[in-house]
């Protein structure tokens, strides 16, 4: 499927000055709650996901997504899967699990995202997961920034990279934006002003 023009489809792929998480700038951005504001879009983006995953083997028995951004992601991925769905969330320096959601001892689990970048957060979420015992299988993603190689991509992992090597990242689709440091931006020194999207804006 061509999952760029869902985006676009959906006024999910925007173009402007925006300031992402890491603190750099870009004149692109992907606005993942848009795409998934539609359940039946949402549908088809996670079951050709869980297709992918499915088709490599992976045995799971939970996905579990970073609030508040991966959420309703992998809660779409785990219904497409038919397992089980919980979420972490964030406390001082990482992410706990709360609201009463249990990990078993070697309980297969997939770390679900909206957008994976450096995947910082996913990891964040993994390694919340495994100190209770769970097993990280898989990442997965709807879109992957280009910054980690997922499985059936033609990009290598760069050095940005937050993700284990051993551990297979699902996503469908490569986007690679141009990224510039705030005193690098050239529409910083034309004068605009970045605008920050995303839930932590």
């Amino acid at each position: 499927m061509n999952v760029e023009q869902a985006y676009k489809d959906a006024n999910a792929l925007l173009e402007g000055h925006f300031l992402l998480a890491s603190g750099n700038h870009s004149n692109r951005y992907l606005q993942s709650a848009k795409v998934l504001e539609d359940p039946k879009k949402a549908a088809l983006l996670t079951d050709t996901l869980a297709q992918m995953i499915q088709n490599a083997g992976i045995e799971v028995d939970t996905v579990c997504a970073p609030a508040l951004g991966g959420v309703l992601a992998g809660y779409e991925l785990a219904r497409s899967l038919n397992v089980r769905s919980i979420f972490v969330e964030k406390k001082e320096g990482g992410m706990e699990l709360r609201r009463g959601f249990e990990v078993t001892q070697g309980e297969k689990i997939i770390i679900c995202e909206d957008i994976i970048t450096t995947g910082g957060s996913a990891l964040k979420a993994a390694q919340a997961i495994e100190a209770l015992g769970g097993k990280i299988v898989a990442f997965a993603s709807l879109a992957n920034r280009g910054f980690c190689k997922r499985v059936g991509g033609n990009g290598t992992a760069k050095a940005e990279c937050a993700l284990p090597n051993d551990v297979p990242l699902f996503a469908l689709d490569d986007f690679t934006f141009e990224m510039f440091t705030a005193e690098e931006c050239p529409m910083c020194k034309e004068g605009g002003r970045a605008i920050k999207p995303g839930s932590k804006g």
